[in-house]
C-alpha cells in the first residue's frame, strides 16, 4: 500500500468525500465515479466502514469513489435513492434492520428486499445494553429486578425501526419489563439525551459504548451476542445472564450489507465482490476497523438474501406483539 492511501484510511468527514489515489485531478475527472450511499448520518459505524474501504475500492475498481450520506427516516431516504436508481455504479452500505422499514412506514414505495441486487455482507458489530451511571444495577438480573415494578422508564433510539428500537422491544418481550420508547432524529441525539439523564437504558454499539464506560458515564450490563466479544472479554453476554429466547442471530446482530441497484449485471456484481474482498483483506483496513470492535464478515449474495428474509420474519413477529403499526 502506498503512503498516500494509508493516510486516507480511517478518515471521516462530510458527505461527498472523494479519494484520489495516485492520479492527477485532470486524470480523475476522466474516470467514472463509484458512489457508496450511506443511508445514515456521518460518523456512525456504516459511515466509517464506507470510508475506510474507499481507497481500496477506488484502486481495484479503477474509479473515483464517493461516500454520500443520505440520512433520514431510519435509512429509508438513502435506500429509496438506490432502489430507484438505474446507475449500476451506485451502491448502498445498508444495515440488516432495513428490512423492518415496511413495518413502520405505509408510504414506502420500494421493496426493501427485492429492489436491490445483493452483493455481500462485509461487516458486523455487537450491541450492548447500557444503563445510566446512577441506575442501581450492575448486571442484567439486577436491572430486571429494579425495572419490573417501575412504569416511568424510558429508552432512546435513533429512530423508529432502528436496531436500537427493535432490539429493545425484543428484550422487553423476552424479560417482561416495561419501557417507553423515545425516537430521536439520529444516533448522536439519542446518546446525548441518554447521557444527559433523559433516559435510563439503551442499546449501543459495543465500540461506541466502551469509551463512555471508561469515562464513568454509563454502565454496560451485557452484550447481545452468543459468545463474549474477543476485544471486550470482560463484558458478559445477555444470553449467559439468562436471556434465552432471543431468536436473533446473536453472533452478529448488526450486519452491514453492500447492495446494488436493481438488476445489476452479474459480471459487475462479481467485480464489486472482488474489490470488496481485497478491501477486507487489506492489512490497514483490518487494523482500522477491527481495533474499534467492528468484525469483518463475508457472505454470498444468496446468504444476504436469506438473512434479510429471516430477519423480516423476526421483526414482523416482534412488532405485532408490541402492537406497532406503520404510519
Amino acid at each position: 500500500m502506498n503512503v498516500q492511501r494509508r493516510k486516507m484510511i480511517g478518515s471521516t468527514g462530510a458527505s461527498g468525500i472523494l479519494w484520489l489515489t495516485g492520479m492527477s485531478a485532470a486524470g480523475a475527472q476522466q474516470k467514472r465515479t463509484l458512489r457508496m450511499v450511506v443511508p445514515y448520518e456521518p460518523a456512525g459505524t456504516p459511515d466509517r466502514i464506507a470510508r475506510v474501504i474507499g481507497p481500496v475500492m477506488q484502486e481495484k475498481m479503477e474509479m473515483n469513489y464517493v461516500v454520500e450520506n443520505m440520512a433520514g427516516a431510519s435509512g429509508m431516504i438513502g435506500l429509496r435513492h438506490v432502489a430507484k436508481s438505474s446507475d449500476p455504479h451506485t451502491l448502498v452500505l445498508a444495515s440488516n434492520i432495513s428490512v423492518a422499514l415496511p413495518l413502520f412506514y405505509k408510504a414506502i414505495d420500494f421493496d426493501v428486499i427485492n429492489d436491490f441486487t445483493p452483493i455481500a455482507q462485509i461487516a458486523s458489530t455487537a450491541l450492548v445494553l447500557v444503563v445510566a451511571k446512577d441506575v442501581p444495577a450492575n448486571n442484567l438480573q439486577e436491572f430486571i429486578s429494579w425495572a419490573k415494578p417501575r412504569k416511568d422508564l424510558f429508552y432512546p433510539s435513533s429512530g423508529n425501526g432502528t436496531h436500537f428500537h427493535l432490539c429493545m422491544e425484543l428484550l422487553k418481550q423476552s424479560v417482561g419489563i416495561e419501557l417507553e420508547h423515545i425516537a430521536y432524529k439520529g444516533y448522536g441525539q439519542a446518546v446525548t439525551g441518554f447521557l444527559g439523564g433523559q433516559t435510563s437504558v439503551m442499546f449501543m454499539p459495543i465500540q461506541m459504548a466502551e469509551p463512555h464506560r471508561r469515562a464513568g458515564r454509563l454502565k454496560i450490563l451485557g452484550a447481545m451476542m452468543r459468545e463474549r466479544h474477543a476485544s471486550f472479554p470482560d463484558i458478559p453476554t445477555l444470553s449467559e445472564q439468562g436471556v434465552k429466547d432471543f431468536d436473533i442471530n446473536m453472533d452478529d446482530p448488526v450486519k452491514f450489507f453492500v447492495l446494488g441497484t436493481p438488476k445489476m449485471p452479474s459480471a459487475l456484481v462479481e467485480k464489486y465482490r472482488m474489490a470488496l474482498t481485497a478491501a477486507l483483506n487489506d492489512a490497514a483496513v483490518k487494523e482500522s476497523l477491527t481495533k474499534g470492535g467492528i468484525t469483518l464478515k463475508w457472505s454470498t449474495p444468496e446468504e444476504v438474501l436469506a438473512m434479510e428474509r429471516a430477519e423480516s420474519a423476526l421483526w414482523t413477529r416482534v412488532t405485532r406483539k408490541a402492537n406497532i403499526k406503520p404510519e
